[in-house]
């Protein structure tokens, strides 16, 4: 015979200990996975405040270095300031290539 939907011999899935049990677990695994996550991305965003800092110094400290290099050996010569502003624009190209080297490297 057909089942009476008034019948109460079997549980509910509300009451039934195999999906409450099931439901905890799957509660415990999405905190594991949850905490897992965050453990696992820390050094990323680490990694990414390391990578800012070395690309704002690279593109700060080749055309210092260039303008350094560069007044002294306009002093040396007595031609300034072109050999100064040529290793500027040299040493800043120079950071362009190094960042976009490092860029590539880091997508491989």
């Amino acid at each position: 015979m057909a089942q009476d939907p008034t019948d109460q011999t079997t549980p509910s899935p509300a009451e039934d200990p195999a999906l409450g049990s099931l439901q905890s677990r799957l509660d415990a695994a999405r905190r594991a996975e949850d905490e897992r996550l965050a453990r696992d991305h820390a050094p990323l965003r680490d990694q990414g405040r390391s990578v800012g800092m070395q690309v704002a110094s690279t593109m700060v400290g080749y055309p210092l270095g260039g303008i350094v290099v560069g007044w002294g050996l306009d002093s040396l010569f007595g031609t300034r300031p072109w050999i100064m502003i040529v290793l500027m624009f040299l040493a800043f190209a120079g950071a362009c290539l190094q960042v976009v080297r490092g860029n590539n490297d880091a997508q491989k």
